[in-house]
């Protein structure tokens, strides 16, 4: 799959990225291989939407963007959606880490919504959250070895943390306990 750009008469062609991004109902996927050369955008998954791709751009320092599983309430939590259904988080965290700066001024920016103590309790919800964990650990320390290790946080604050974040990428990962914030710092550190 590739993404291909299509230029539009009612903008200016600046050829800049930013305009790629700003005008991201102009971009279209293509699985045609006879173009594989000619517009693909070397480097970035094809799992990233341009909408996804904008809204990492927009982001500023600080913001937070929350990866919510197919269970998260995110429509009843923030306004500014993105659908990623079919798609796991790993798989998204993966493909973002590349092009994302984590925050370097807070102690934790990378953060997991906690168990609940009684499901803490459960052997099975206690192992499957421990390895959704440990996947999205290995992930993040690929991408930068030095971040510390993953916060947990509690299932009413992460919905409070929600409110407030720039926006929610609801997937399609049915993993209890899958949900993931991601802080932004500076991208020139």
């Amino acid at each position: 799959m590739q993404l291909n750009f299509r230029k539009s008469s009612k903008h200016r062609e600046t050829g800049a990225f930013f305009w790629s991004l700003q005008n991201a109902e102009h971009l279209t996927f293509s699985s045609s291989a006879s173009n594989s050369n000619k517009y693909m955008l070397r480097g970035i998954s094809p799992l990233l939407s341009p909408k996804l791709l904008e809204t990492l751009y927009r982001m500023g320092h600080h913001d937070e963007i929350i990866f919510g599983d197919a269970h998260f309430p995110g429509e009843s939590c923030n306004d500014n959606i993105i659908r990623a259904d079919g798609l796991r988080i790993d798989d998204l965290l993966d493909a973002v880490l590349p092009l994302f700066v984590l925050d370097h001024v807070i102690d934790q920016p990378v953060m997991m919504m906690g168990p609940l103590p009684e499901d803490k309790a459960d052997p099975k919800i206690a192992a499957d959250y421990q390895k959704v964990h440990d996947g999205y650990d290995e992930i993040v320390k690929k991408h930068y070895p030095d971040t510390a290790p993953i916060a947990q946080v509690d299932k009413y604050d992460f919905y409070d943390r929600t409110r407030k974040a720039f926006a929610v990428v609801m997937t399609g990962d049915t993993r209890i306990y899958a949900n993931l914030i991601l802080a932004k710092g500076v991208t020139t550190w």
